[in-house]
């Protein structure tokens, strides 16, 4: 095991597999999440897309199985059938890496799959469960499975778990679970109605907020003006200026992310689409076809795209800003991931300068662009020229209040008094910029 995770107790067998998948250090998740759920202490944890959560609770988890009790230890629980799915290959992965096959057992539990095939294969129960909450609370109604065994429960991105309307599925497992279980809740924001949820079930838990990569200094925000075009007009003006990876584009609905794929395609652009409206086999096929590289870029929904994982993203584009700060972020975290580079590009409309204003409170380095001829050419921010407008117009007037008038009126005076009211806004000018800094 490297030195930096040294400092964790994992058994052998897990410091060999944490070698085996190259991790040289601990994110700072990873960081403060790892010694409580090797303690068994439940927690809360906070955190963007990227930050190594789902080993932060899979390699502590998987360190306590015993192989010798034949029944189900572990529940992973996710919202999306692909989220579930991809949490499964990484479960997998540790067994491969453990030389642990048929020794320990996984099954991965999700709709649009044979039912009766799972319930036969479940007759022997497994270590871990992977799934969603309503394909194994189905389960558990029909007896085919029985969680009351397990030691630890997980309910990754718990927030998305609430907007889909999955999270009373949880409850409803965990009125079947242990009393006492380990708890580990995760996910990007917590609103109010989460926090009720988890007063209910989580008495003491370590709660860890992981802020520092909000903007990773390898992640660049553009914010580019609408005016008076459509997005797939600017969008197809910025990818005469990059060449993408793979981009996401954000858009704040199925029914808007719809036609922009269409408008794009219609340009040429090769485009992919993925929403929670698309069908099961649908969304499959085009996660398999962006996991093959087939599209350049792939125009999506903040609920999607927070169900899926996916890999390689060097630019994401916002065609519409959504309408949560957190949601920004969010959606910014897909790229920039592991040290790598990465763009922000946001479109913007008059009615969006509130929403920027918040971002900028953020600390979030904004600088402001427009796309002409191929070319990027930097402007200023209508709101910071206003500003700008109005600040030079307090210091004239403040500057002619201190210029001294004479009573008797002699020849030049006019010029004079100039002179003397831009010695006084140079001074005001000074003491303002010195503020600033």
């Amino acid at each position: 095991m490297t030195e930096h995770f040294s400092q964790f107790e994992f058994r052998p067998i897990i410091a060999d597999v944490i070698q085996k998948l190259g991790f040289k250090e601990p994110t700072d998740i990873q960081q403060q999440v790892m010694p409580a759920v090797l303690e068994g202490t439940s927690v809360i944890g906070q955190s963007q897309t990227g930050s190594g959560k789902t080993h932060a609770y899979l390699l502590p988890l998987m360190n306590r199985l015993n192989s010798e009790k034949r029944e189900i230890q572990l529940v992973i629980t996710a919202p999306t059938r692909e989220l579930a799915s991809q949490i499964f290959d990484e479960v997998r992965k540790v067994i491969d890496y453990a030389d642990k096959k048929g020794t320990w057992t996984a099954k991965l539990l999700v709709g649009g799959t044979d039912k009766q095939k799972m319930m036969e294969k479940l007759k022997e129960p497994p270590h871990i469960v992977v799934g969603t909450p309503g394909r194994m609370l189905d389960l558990v109604k029909e007896q085919s499975l029985s969680i009351f065994s397990a030691s630890a429960f997980v309910i990754d991105e718990a927030d998305l778990m609430l907007e889909l309307g999955f999270i009373q599925d949880v409850d409803q497992l965990l009125i079947r679970a242990q009393q006492n279980i380990q708890l580990l809740a995760f996910s990007a924001t917590i609103p109010q109605q989460l926090e009720h949820f988890y007063r209910k079930y989580l008495e003491n838990p370590l709660h860890v907020k992981i802020d520092d990569a909000l903007s990773p200094e390898t992640l660049e925000h553009r914010f580019v003006p609408l005016k008076n075009r459509e997005p797939a007009e600017v969008v197809a003006a910025i990818s005469e200026t990059i060449q993408p990876y793979l981009a996401i584009i954000f858009t704040n609905g199925k029914e808007a992310a719809d036609a922009l794929a269409s408008s794009l395609q219609q340009k040429g652009l090769n485009t992919g689409l993925i929403h929670g409206g698309l069908a099961p086999r649908e969304r499959k096929r085009v996660l398999k076809e962006i996991q093959n590289l087939r599209y350049q870029y792939v125009v999506a929904t903040d609920l999607a795209s927070r169900g899926v994982d996916i890999k390689g993203v060097s630019h994401v584009i916002n065609a519409e800003l959504p309408r949560e700060t957190d949601f920004y972020v969010h959606r910014a975290g897909r790229t920039a991931r592991a040290g790598l580079e990465g763009t922000v590009i946001s479109l913007y409309r008059d009615e969006d300068t509130r929403f920027i204003e918040k971002l900028k409170q953020k600390e979030l380095p904004v600088t402001y662009w427009n796309v002409k001829n191929g070319e990027w050419k930097p402007i200023q921010f209508r709101n910071d020229r206003k500003k700008d407008r109005t600040e030079n117009q307090d210091i004239n007037n403040l500057a002619w209040k201190k210029v001294k008038k004479n009573k008797k009126v002699k020849p030049g005076y006019k010029k004079k008094m100039k002179q003397q009211q831009e010695q006084a806004k140079k001074r005001l000018m000074k003491k303002s910029n010195n503020y600033r800094k």
